[in-house]
């Protein structure tokens, strides 16, 4: 990336307030960032340039993170872009349905910053 960021990272998450608190920790930390609030608006934004990884919330209206994981995992052109799960729900049956997606990563919410940027860093290689 020639413009010094390390973009771009797709972020899908309903609630405003999270996106934009994200949004910001995320290209404070170098990051381009492109968002939807929900499943379909993110499925769109694939059509065009593919983001390097797509972090997404689990409960978002419409197509949920689960159904929108499927779908790209589906898709020979999406299928490859890590995707980077978070929910407020830590349970082991969520986790092993997250790895039987091919899930690249699972974070339970409330999520710190560092342990945020530290997940993408690690999923979306070296800056």
């Amino acid at each position: 990336m020639g413009d010094g960021t390390r973009g771009p990272i797709l972020l899908v998450e309903d609630d405003a307030e999270t996106r934009l608190a994200y949004r910001a920790l995320l290209e404070h930390a170098g990051w381009s960032v492109r968002e939807a609030g929900d499943g379909e608006q993110a499925l769109q934004l694939l059509n065009g340039d593919l983001p390097r990884l797509v972090v997404v919330d689990i409960s978002i209206p419409g197509i949920d993170g689960w159904e929108m994981t499927r779908r790209l995992k589906l898709d020979q052109r999406t299928r490859e872009v890590p995707v980077l799960l978070m929910t407020g729900h830590g349970l082991d049956e969520d986790r092993q349905r997250a790895r039987d997606l091919d899930c690249a990563g699972y974070l339970v919410k409330p999520v710190s910053p560092a342990g945020l940027i530290a997940e993408v860093e690690r999923l979306a290689g070296p800056p």
